[in-house]
C-alpha cells in the first residue's frame, strides 16, 4: 500500500477518531466500544460495522479510499451515512450478533 494509514481490512485503532463526527447515540456507541470495560466480541462487531459500511473487502492499493488512508476513508463514511445514528446502533447490533453466533459455532465442545 502506498498510505501508511492503509491497511487491509478497518483497523481498531481508528475507532476513536469516529466519536465525534455524528450524535449522542453514535458518539456513546464508540465510547463503549473503546472503553476498557469494552469485550473483544464488541470491538469485533464494530469493526465488522465498519468493514461493512466502508466497503473495505473491495478496496485496493490504487482506489482512492487506499490512498487517503483508512482514517480518513472511514471518517467519511460516517459523515455521509444517510440514516439515523440509531440506524447505525442497530447495525452494530446486528453485527454483534453474528460475531457471537460466529464465535459460539466455532467454540470446541465441553466435556
Amino acid at each position: 500500500m502506498y498510505n501508511s494509514d492503509t491497511e487491509f481490512l478497518f483497523p481498531p485503532r481508528v475507532i476513536p477518531t469516529l466519536a465525534e463526527l455524528r450524535g449522542e447515540p453514535w458518539r456513546q456507541l464508540v465510547e463503549a466500544v473503546t472503553d476498557s470495560e469494552a469485550t473483544g466480541e464488541q470491538r469485533m462487531a464494530f469493526v465488522l460495522l465498519m468493514i461493512r459500511l466502508a466497503r473495505c473487502t473491495s478496496c485496493h492499493a490504487d482506489s482512492f479510499r487506499a490512498l487517503r488512508g483508512c482514517t480518513q476513508c472511514a471518517r467519511q463514511v460516517v459523515r455521509r451515512f444517510r440514516g439515523e445514528d440509531q440506524a447505525l446502533v442497530d447495525l452494530f447490533n446486528q453485527a454483534q450478533q453474528e460475531v457471537a453466533v460466529y464465535l459460539e459455532r466455532d467454540r470446541p465442545l465441553e466435556s
